[in-house]
């Protein structure tokens, strides 16, 4: 056994330099570009989802504030690694859900006024702002507004509507988005091959579904199911460990249906309850599965799916075979089994006389047409 201690991938794939921040390129290269024409402004606010790279990013920035550099160029990296200790002594990080009250903020401006002992710069990243109280926040005004010429504050938040207007107004504004299913499964990707195991490309994609846009859910989840799996990484063992049902079940379902087969979709429903599985998460699955149909039935929308492309390939077969007024007439009932599923006295019925309706809609479909063709 290695006497190395293990290290999360959350952490040791943190990204340091701008090129390995993932999915925030229109930020990254506004930051890097107010570095290389020496624009710092006195104030940013970075906001979005959790787990996108906010806080990653204001720490890179900072470092890059004090290099003087665009942080991660190859002409500059070895630099950076060089001085990266002693400008961490110009970057001093607060996180505001624990030290919220006008006492701390008083003594963060304290600290502010004494200037930097190297450097130009030191650098206030204050995490989740929007937990200050009212009266923190206003006791941050006057110094966020007019700081010395020294001091650069990089304020973090998941939610930009808790903050008030008149720090909104201060700060150069920084919105992060969620990171796509795509980029997710990329970066994973070259996890996968840096480790040297091995992963389905469909795994890799129902990880990333699962963090929802944030790299760091998908990190923790990854080390997760490469314990489960003993680092391999097939689609079956990840969706049993991560307790998702799969693709799979949804297509023999939809077909199940295509063929009026009440009694296979009846058992099948058994089988998922069998498992253990929610069934209010199977009906948003399915609603699920027959929007991506929708998305496949049309060519020029196949690639909205974030999907593998085995799987998307799946979805453009089955679209074939489907039609639109199913589809549009299915989404419809399992909208509605959705909304009606929390007040359900019944939630196993109210599904299965869901999948019973789906099931009829051929038959239904097959004797309008007839009526319109009369």
């Amino acid at each position: 056994m290695s006497d190395q201690q293990f290290l999360v991938s959350a952490r040791k794939y943190r990204p340091q330099r701008w090129e390995t921040v993932v999915g925030q390129e229109s930020v990254t290269t506004t930051l890097r570009q107010a570095i290389a024409h020496n624009e710092i402004g006195q104030a940013y606010l970075f906001c979005g989802p959790r787990g996108v790279g906010k806080t990653s990013c204001a720490r890179i920035f900072a470092r890059a504030i004090n290099e003087g550099v665009q942080a991660g160029s190859s002409d500059d990296l070895d630099i950076l690694d060089d001085n990266a200790q002693d400008w961490s002594f110009n970057i001093f990080e607060l996180d505001a859900a624990s030290n919220n009250k006008v006492e701390d903020i008083r003594t963060l401006t304290d600290q502010v006024r004494i200037p930097p002992a190297q450097g130009k710069y030191k650098v206030y990243i204050i995490d989740e702002v929007h937990m200050l109280s009212t009266n923190a926040f206003n006791a941050f005004l006057k110094t966020l507004e007019e700081p010395p010429a020294h001091a650069i504050f990089i304020l973090a938040t998941t939610e930009k509507h808790k903050v008030i207007p008149t720090i909104l107004s201060r700060c150069q504004i920084y919105d992060f988005q969620r990171i796509t299913v795509k980029d997710i499964v990329v970066h994973l990707q070259k996890i996968v091959d840096e480790k040297g195991i091995s992963a389905e490309p469909e795994a890799l994609h129902v990880i990333a579904q699962k963090a929802d846009g944030a790299m760091r859910d998908a990190l923790s989840i990854f080390d997760q199911v490469v314990a489960f799996t003993d680092g391999k990484l097939t689609y079956q063992a990840v969706a049993d460990n991560l307790n998702v049902l799969g693709h799979d079940l949804y297509f023999e379902m939809t077909d199940m249906i295509l063929n009026e087969d009440i009694p296979g979709v009846l058992m099948k429903l058994d089988g998922v309850v069998r498992k253990g599985f929610d069934l209010h998460h199977f009906v948003s699955g399915m609603g699920e599965h027959f929007r991506n149909l929708l998305v496949a039935f049309h060519p020029q929308t196949i690639d909205i799916l974030e999907l593998s492309d085995g799987v998307k390939e799946q979805f453009k077969d089955q679209a074939k075979r489907v039609e639109l007024s199913i589809i549009q007439n299915g989404l419809n009932e399992l909208n509605d089994a959705d909304i009606n599923y929390k007040n359900s006295r019944n939630p196993r019925l109210l599904v299965e006389l869901s999948l019973m309706k789906l099931c009829s809609l051929p038959a239904r479909i097959r004797e309008k047409k007839k009526i319109q063709l009369a």
